[in-house]
């Protein structure tokens, strides 16, 4: 319903932060489009759980991982829809010649899907980021309200770049949220325990 009434302001707010013509926001919302990608959240989720399992802090080390974790599969689950779902990118990032609008995986004869330019509900990116600052609100307020201002500058970003439509991201969320709250319960004890019996077989060396 949310991401329903979304579509009715897609216009004013794709236009509103469209900065593909601004060529020094085009560049901050480049990097922070960046941020939102799977392999530097995972890259930077390893790193920290390393560097805080160094320094004996193995369950810290585990939330941060299950922080990262949690991103990449909720951004997962945002690339397996919107593969599936086959909804047109805005104008300039879209199929020449194609009329806006949803169409699956098959279009006027040809596969579509893994096609860049029918790939844009929900945001991957956008997924990966939301999944981030959800996992981290989850185990820790204070994360979890810094890495909120990180999901939105990667939301933000999406759209400024014309990359997504305001209820792609939008949807993102929608996605994210819940499948982070499942993964606590699913995950988080799994890691903790894991972290915290490797972290004991390492002190006995």
């Amino acid at each position: 319903m949310v991401v329903g009434g979304a579509f009715l302001f897609d216009a004013r707010v794709d236009a509103a932060l469209d900065v593909t013509k601004n060529a020094a926001l085009k560049n901050v919302a480049w990097w922070c489009s960046k941020l939102g990608e799977g392999e530097v959240v995972g890259g930077a989720g390893i790193l920290f759980a390393v560097i805080f399992f160094g320094l004996n802090r193995p369950r810290v080390a585990a939330e941060i991982f299950f922080v990262a974790l949690t991103g990449l599969l909720t951004g997962l689950a945002g690339t397996i829809l919107r593969v599936l779902i086959g909804r047109t990118r805005p104008e300039g990032h879209g199929p020449a010649g194609v009329v806006p609008g949803f169409y699956g995986i098959w279009h006027d004869g040809h596969w579509i899907i893994g096609k860049a330019a029918y790939s844009a509900f929900p945001s991957g990116h956008a997924a990966v980021a939301v999944g981030v600052a959800a996992a981290a609100w989850l185990v820790h307020r204070g994360w979890g309200a810094v890495l909120m201002l990180y999901a939105l500058a990667v939301m933000w970003s999406r759209i400024a770049l014309q990359w997504h439509h305001f209820s792609d991201v939008l949807a993102s969320a929608v996605v994210a949220i819940p499948l982070a709250v499942l993964l606590k319960k699913a995950l988080l004890p799994s890691v903790e325990f894991q972290f915290n019996n490797f972290y004991r077989a390492w002190k006995k060396k």
